[in-house]
């Protein structure tokens, strides 16, 4: 029986040997290589943008208004009519202006008469001085008959010089009368859309204080966006670059634009000095043009401007994150599809801070590590953990 205890505990003792080293081996075994972050180097279109709010505005927009004072007779425009150059837009009830055209006429016709008289008596002032001349000449006159016959002439001559300044004050007079009366009748002063009518007819308006506007006509096509830029993007951008914009109604089409134009004074100048402050953000008005043959954009729409610094077609890229810099020089390290890990010099080109353009030292279809941390984790890993044991 001694012998069967013997080969009993000899057994049991394997077994046990065998589980703790089975046991042992799943405790301090190192864990699994985990492969880092990483990302495959791509072909694609990057471009390096000024972002900015804008908001779409008529590139010009007139009220027309009032310059007599009377009742609105007739109104000949509805909104959103086409009107060119020159169309009737509106009729002020004009008997006034007409009553005082004719008065200033009359009065024109009444100091042309007087001239007349005066020319008349003109011709007869120079013959009496020239009759009172030749009779003082030959010593038959007395010098006060000459003298007075004189101031006579004279005098006729000063009067229709008179006259004429007031002829000329009369005709400025018909003249005002006739413009006023003109403007009775209020006609477009360009080709547009009417976006706005003010007053209705029968309406009275009193142009005496200030000119009341009865429509207002915008150009519609083109049309000008008011971009907000920055002044920390200011200096990044002139006149002629390429941009687009995004409308909130239809943010996947693209409408393509240029920078016309960068105002020279922040948009805040046309407030109130004392509304500035310190802290206030500085925006300059960056001003684009844009075709609005169909008149899908409209007034005051909000545009979300991207205003292009570069673009590059065709470019390897990799995301920013996989950059870094020894001494200067840009580096990325390459992911082997064996799992090494090697680190190779490259040229960037256009750098958004959120992918990279690679111009030399990376081919498209390569992978590169995203973070350096998460490869000296992965190394750590590679050499395992340090044994419990200390071995």
């Amino acid at each position: 029986m001694a012998w069967r205890r013997l080969a009993v505990v000899i057994v049991v003792g394997s077994g046990l040997a065998l589980g703790g080293a089975w046991l042992g081996r799943g405790l301090f075994a190192p864990e699994p290589v985990a492969p880092p972050a990483s990302a495959v180097a791509g072909l694609g279109t990057i471009e390096d943008t000024v972002l900015a709010n804008g908001t779409l505005k008529a590139s010009r927009l007139v009220s027309v208004g009032a310059q007599v004072s009377g009742q609105i007779e007739t109104l000949a425009v509805a909104l959103g009519d086409q009107v060119e150059a020159g169309q009737l837009i509106a009729g002020i009830e004009s008997e006034s202006q007409e009553n005082a055209l004719r008065d200033a006429e009359a009065e024109l016709a009444y100091i042309k008469a007087q001239r007349q008289s005066k020319v008349a008596t003109l011709k007869q002032a120079r013959l009496a001085f020239e009759r009172q001349q030749r009779l003082l000449a030959q010593d038959a006159t007395p010098r006060e008959d000459y003298e007075a016959a004189e101031a006579t002439l004279a005098t006729t001559q000063a009067d229709i010089a008179a006259l004429d300044a007031q002829i000329a004050q009369a005709v400025i007079a018909v003249d005002r009368a006739r413009t006023d009366l003109g403007y009775t009748r209020i006609v477009a002063p360009m080709a547009g859309t009417v976006v706005a009518v003010v007053v209705e007819a029968g309406q009275t308006v009193n142009a005496n204080q200030t000119t009341p506007t009865i429509v207002k006509i915008a150009r519609l096509d083109p049309m000008t966006v008011e971009a907000e830029i920055s002044e920390a993007d200011v200096v990044r951008v002139r006149p002629g670059l390429e941009a687009y914009f995004t409308i909130l109604g239809d943010p996947d089409t693209r409408y393509p634009a240029t920078l016309r134009a960068i105002e020279p004074a922040p948009t805040s100048i046309e407030g109130d000095d004392d509304a500035s402050t310190d802290d206030s953000a500085i925006y300059y008005n960056g001003l684009l043009d844009v075709a609005n043959p169909d008149h899908r954009l409209r007034i005051d729409m909000t545009a979300q401007v991207s205003i292009v610094l570069a673009r590059a077609e065709a470019a390897v890229l990799v995301p920013a994150s996989a950059l870094l810099h020894d001494g200067g020089q840009p580096l990325v390290k390459v992911l082997g599809a064996d799992g090494s890990i090697a680190a190779r010099s490259v040229e960037v080109g256009i750098n958004t801070n959120i992918r990279a353009q690679i111009t030399d030292g990376l081919s498209p279809g390569e992978r590169v590590v995203l973070s350096p941390a998460e490869v000296a984790e992965t190394d750590r890993r590679r050499r395992g953990p340090p044994s419990p044991l200390g071995f």
